[in-house]
């Protein structure tokens, strides 16, 4: 994706949300204060790249440091960190791979689990991260078992080793080291 895509993407983003509510548009930060750039979407397809940055915004507002928006407070920001979510998905549903839908709510499910047992969950939430992007569209079921790794016994090797194995090192360093800026 180019540089003019990613800045029609960030607008995109930010201009739904303004249209979707005024509130989410007192919390956008000025321009030039946005952060505007792609941690996850870089490992996948480019047909899933505004979906899951738009989920990805939603995350940051409920676990980090948002690229886009300053919620004056809490409650704004995990109500707009929930449309974020939402309004990614129903994106990736339009795409038409309902496996895809489902990949991704089962990756913020998982995180929000990862959230509560680990520490530091960075670590752990930014490879589930990582694999579910990098495996998006490839309706072999191969998250399954890595996600099982990190769900039943704590393990989230086999999901840096799926990110790495699809993606390769040098982007999923890249995701994980940015990802790892931003979270809490």
């Amino acid at each position: 994706m180019g540089v003019m895509q990613h800045k029609e993407m960030w607008t995109t983003i930010a201009d739904e949300a303004t249209l979707e509510s005024p509130l989410w548009g007192t919390a956008l930060r000025s321009p030039g204060a946005r952060e505007e750039e792609v941690v996850f979407s870089p490992l996948a397809d480019e047909t899933y790249a505004l979906g899951l940055e738009t989920i990805y915004e939603g995350y940051l507002l409920h676990y980090g440091q948002s690229r886009l928006f300053a919620p004056v407070d809490r409650d704004t920001a995990v109500l707009l960190g929930d449309y974020l979510y939402a309004h990614g998905l129903v994106r990736i549903a339009v795409v038409g791979d309902v496996a895809v839908v489902g990949d991704l709510s089962e990756l913020i499910s998982l995180c929000a689990r990862v959230r509560a047992e680990h520490d530091p969950a960075a670590v752990v939430d930014g490879v589930a991260w990582a694999a579910t992007a990098a495996a998006l569209g490839r309706s072999n079921g191969v998250l399954e078992a890595a996600r099982a790794s990190l769900r039943d016994a704590g393990e989230h090797g086999p999901l840096e080793r799926l990110a790495r194995s699809i993606a390769g090192d040098a982007p999923t360093d890249r995701a994980l080291g940015l990802h790892a800026d931003r979270v809490l």
